[in-house]
């Protein structure tokens, strides 16, 4: 396995990391063959958090008996001081260790909330704490929306950065990679094969494998994908002009429908969340996480039956997605339309 520094913790990082969604909906016998199979094909770098329902539980099991092997990352959407360190305590119990490697502040979505995680009374001070209480080791920020994490990245306060990054998604390519170089970040690559959208997972792997990134962290709920997703970080083959062809092709077909999250369509008028539409129906459709999706999606501040197809949205999409159209096909397969 090829391993990495992961930015200023000096963590020497699998190439190749495990990220814990998919380990929700396995049953606990099958989560151990598959995360004792990463341990012993090199994997070291496993992801969760405390908003994968029983995803730290289940690595828990494996990693609290093999905890020298790994290093253990988990996040949470907590916002505040006291909250966070609440949920510190309850992943180290979920996990069953005594110290997280890495803990990050999950999906901080705007520079409004960046704000509220670093005032005095936010998440940031709270980890701070457990990383004086031993409780956690390093400290770290994810989020989906390049001006946030662009702007994280040059704080100091973080080691870590994690983000989408896959061939339909190449966003951070422009500053964020740059940027996390010049300032020591660890980088850890989520959504590798864009939640699925990818159907070829060894191209879309080896194409990120040729980035100056840290660790790609595609989800695993199998043993057979475990085995073939370490085999790309032990003995990495880059991509061949054929290869390259037919990931072009595939990233072409997936351009009048894979939303990338940019969100420059919005504000929308009617306060919808376009992008998290988008997110819930991937992990519908990709993950198959139907009922987590769904809870999710009928819990929208607003709900996206109010989308009144104005179409400001698609007039301001870069990618020319037609999205009032996408939105409508969503709502009828999460319930909220026949």
């Amino acid at each position: 396995m090829e391993y990495r520094v992961l930015g200023k913790t000096g963590l020497r990082v699998s190439s190749i990391g495990m990220g814990g969604i998919p380990l929700q909906r396995v049953d606990e016998g099958e989560a151990e063959r598959i995360v004792n199979t990463a341990l012993d094909q090199g994997i070291n770098f496993f992801d969760s958090a405390r908003g994968y329902t029983e995803s730290e539980a289940k690595f828990g099991l494996v990693l609290r008996k093999r905890r020298q092997e790994a290093i253990i990352a988990t996040k949470s959407m907590e916002r505040t001081k006291e909250g966070i360190l609440q949920e510190v305590n309850k992943s180290l119990k979920a996990l069953q260790v005594d110290y997280i490697d890495l803990y990050q502040l999950h999906n901080v979505k705007s520079l409004a909330a960046l704000d509220q995680v670093l005032g005095p009374n936010g998440a940031l001070r709270g980890l701070i704490q457990a990383k004086e209480q031993g409780k956690i080791r390093h400290i770290g920020i994810t989020g989906h929306v390049a001006e946030v994490l662009e702007k994280a990245i040059t704080l100091g306060e973080f080691e870590t950065v994690q983000f989408p990054f896959n061939a339909v998604e190449l966003g951070p390519t422009e500053k964020i990679l740059p940027l996390a170089q010049a300032h020591n970040l660890g980088t850890i690559v989520m959504k590798p094969v864009a939640g699925g959208a990818i159907p070829d997972k060894n191209l879309a792997l080896r194409f990120l494998m040729e980035y100056p990134v840290s660790s790609i962290i595609p989800g695993m709920d199998s043993v057979e994908q475990v085995l073939e997703n370490a085999a790309i970080g032990q003995k990495f083959v880059p991509l061949n002009d054929e290869e390259r062809r037919q990931l072009q092709e595939t990233i072409k077909d997936l351009g009048n429908t894979f939303c990338r999250r940019c969100e420059y369509c919005m504000p929308c008028p009617q306060g919808i969340n376009i992008p998290m539409i988008f997110l819930l129906d991937g992990y519908w459709q990709r993950y198959n996480l139907k009922e987590w999706a769904q809870e999710r999606y009928l819990a929208m501040e607003v709900l996206p039956d109010n989308c009144i197809e104005c179409g400001i949205c698609a007039s301001r999409c870069p990618y020319g997605l037609a999205i009032p159209e996408l939105i409508a096909k969503v709502n009828q397969r999460m319930g909220l339309r026949q």
